[in-house]
């Protein structure tokens, strides 16, 4: 046939129009099947079918109009109508009509489904593919394997955390529920997700049983659901397979380094996997005793498997931060080997990334460098809570308190019921000193958890830094009277500032009757001593004094360099008026302290503190306009000078009078 028939034939015949035709409602079916679909909550492939079937039908379509014509007589091949009978010009013109009905209805739908109303169940923008996975229940006749179920639930989400087009909800937040909780809707609202995957571990010798089911929380639809009958051996691929097939069902799409790391194979070593998961479940805990449990199990693991690249990233974390606290050769040694090993066995993974990251940050406090590693992190692991969260100190750390409240935000929505990532929002505020935000997000902490007494006491010290001493004493009612709680020395300072000494030393001093740890005790006489110096008794507190100055110096001997020694040895030797001391311990402390715009708020502080005692108003006054310009952690306020008589020796320096009057 000649090519112009052949298309002056398919005009003829209206398969132009019929193709066009078919485009245009094709579309709207497509439009209208995405709005109602989901509204009937029909699988995922129902809609992929239904697309196919419309794709599969064009073709068919057009040699339908090829081959046949429309006639009063009804539908016969073209072949068989006479030229001078056919009637395609006017079949035509009615498509025409038809094409024009049907856009216009589309332009319907277009402006029904832009202004249609919208869900507010979700008010933080999670979309459908966000999930929880709740505690596992713990089958096993043994009670002590409830740490194994728990392990394994970290294990099957810190996984689906590396899933960029999930929103993974983590550990911390989930624990406070129990297994197969009776109002998914609601945890599933109060967590910010629209799927809960529910789970139990019964384990028997080498042998572990695992069942799972994935529920969508607004309808409580069982999407998916399995058992795993395996060798305890197998329980990485397990937990592999879970999460793979998870993500399936809710439609994320999987990179190739995704799926490398969702299938990574831990250990083969049984009791180097147990030690881990006790570690992991022990790693968040507040408690002291727990977290040097944690960190024993860490090592426990890698000592049984020396190839064990999670643990030895898990360990390095824990290390790292024990040297913010610990600063000894040894200890720092500990951290640098533990996250190097985690480099050299998975130098690609997200949790040797994060492990970098922490040792930079807690270790040389190169900011950069662990800024540099946390991005890595969290690129392969973007539900990853922890890694936004230390981002977010490190960002805090270079005094950029902006971004660092942004990325705390953040990691809110993927860990909502984290305490420490609101006590560290209501912590930048509080240095800020935007006290109503910071008691803001110490009330969200303390709806989490209610009379917690280390939140009662950081919120309490708002209120003294606002000059509010009231607030802060009825806030901690009943008065917390022991040593080991976190309030006690905030409740002690009430008294401090309004002076009343003799209250303030008998709250010491009937704490001490009661349990307490050797530090804790040593602590308490030296902070009696303090008292006893401020009320004009400082031949009764000079030894104390003397004995706090050689025990501290003996702990720095050992090659303990922490900061917070250094603070307490300049104030010592202020109050024994050794001015050169003061002079060596602050000069020393601010050169240590100077890249961490967080913390030389405090060290200035100390510097004024020391040098007021001395009497000396010139060094103390230049220290105090920068102490009060930085923000910090529970920093200096112009209240705190208003009514603290350790600077009563500067009081009347009318530069300090107008320093402690600004608001």
């Amino acid at each position: 046939m000649n090519p112009r028939n052949f298309f002056a034939e398919l005009k003829r015949r209206n398969v132009y129009k019929v193709a066009v035709a078919y485009a245009v409602v094709a579309w709207l079916l497509i439009q209208a099947a995405s709005i109602l679909f989901p509204t009937f909550e029909a699988p995922g492939w129902v809609m992929k079918a239904f697309i196919s079937a419309i794709v599969l039908g064009f073709p068919v379509a057009l040699l339908l109009a090829w081959a046949f014509e429309l006639t009063p007589e009804g539908v016969k091949r073209t072949e068989e109508v006479p030229p001078g009978q056919s009637i395609a010009r006017s079949t035509g013109r009615k498509l025409d009509f038809a094409i024009i009905g049907v856009l216009a209805l589309a332009v319907v739908l277009l402006v029904f489904d832009r202004f249609r109303p919208r869900s507010q169940t979700d008010p933080l923008g999670i979309g459908d593919k966000s999930i929880a996975v709740l505690p596992f229940e713990n089958l096993s006749r043994d009670p002590d394997n409830a740490y194994f179920a728990t392990g394994v639930q970290d294990e099957i989400l810190t996984r689906l955390a590396k899933v960029s087009e999930l929103k993974v909800i983590s550990r911390t937040s989930t624990q406070r529920y129990q297994s197969k909780p009776g109002n998914l809707r609601e945890i599933a609202q109060e967590l910010g997700v629209a799927h809960i995957l529910e789970g139990s571990v019964q384990r028997a010798a080498d042998s572990v049983r695992v069942n799972v089911q994935l529920i969508k929380a607004d309808t409580d639809a069982h999407l998916w659901a399995e058992t795993y009958d395996r060798k305890l051996s197998e329980i990485f691929q397990v937990q592999s397979d879970i999460a793979l097939r998870i993500a399936g069902a809710l439609e994320a799409k999987l990179t190739g380094r995704e799926q490398q790391e969702i299938g990574t194979v831990g250990t083969t070593n049984q009791q180097a996997y147990e030690a881990y998961l006790r570690g992991r479940v022990l790693d968040t805990s507040q408690s002291w005793e727990e977290t040097e449990e944690s960190l024993a199990s860490f090592r426990r693991a890698v000592e049984l498997d020396p190839d064990f690249a999670l643990a030895w990233a898990a360990l390095a974390n824990r290390e790292s931060f024990r040297y913010f606290s610990n600063r000894t050769p040894d200890q720092l040694g500990r951290a640098r080997h533990a996250m190097e090993m985690a480099l050299k066995l998975q130098p690609d993974a997200s949790e040797s990334y994060a492990a970098a990251g922490s040792f930079y940050y807690y270790c040389p406090q190169d900011f950069e460098r662990a800024l540099a590693n946390l991005a890595e992190a969290r690129e392969r692991a973007p539900s990853n809570a922890f890694v936004i969260m230390l981002t977010g100190a490190v960002k805090r750390r270079q005094g950029k308190l902006d971004d660092n409240i942004a990325l705390l935000r953040q990691a809110g929505t993927l860990d909502p019921r984290n305490n420490d990532i609101w006590v560290n929002l209501a912590r930048s505020y509080r240095g800020a000193q935007k006290f109503a935000e910071a008691h803001k997000m110490f009330d969200h902490s303390l709806s989490i958890s209610p009379r917690d007494p280390a939140i009662l006491g950081e919120k309490a010290e708002t209120y003294l830094a606002a000059g509010d001493l009231e607030s802060a004493e009825r806030l901690l009612q009943p008065p917390p009277l022991e040593l080991k709680n976190d309030g006690f020395g905030t409740y002690v300072d009430v008294f401090v500032l309004r002076r009343d000494f003799a209250r303030a030393i008998g709250l010491l001093a009937e704490a001490q009757k009661k349990e307490a740890s050797e530090e804790d005790i040593a602590d308490a006489r030296l902070n009696t001593a303090y008292m006893q110096q401020l009320a004009g008794k400082s031949d009764e507190a000079k030894p104390v004094f003397e004995e706090a100055r050689r025990r501290l110096e003996d702990i720095r001997a050992k090659g303990n360099e922490s900061w917070w020694l250094r603070h307490q040895l300049i104030r010592l030797a202020a109050v024994l008026g050794d001015r050169a001391g003061v002079e060596r311990e602050t000069e020393a402390l601010l050169q240590v302290t100077d890249k961490d715009r967080w913390h030389i708020g405090l060290s200035e502080a100390s510097a004024a503190r020391g040098f007021a005692i001395l009497g000396d108003p010139d060094r103390a006054i230049a220290y105090l306009e920068r102490a009060l310009a930085l923000p910090a952690q529970q920093g200096l306020t112009p209240a705190y000078l208003r009514l603290d008589p350790v600077w009563d020796p500067i009081r009347n320096d009318p530069r300090f009078q107008k320093m402690a009057e600004t608001k």
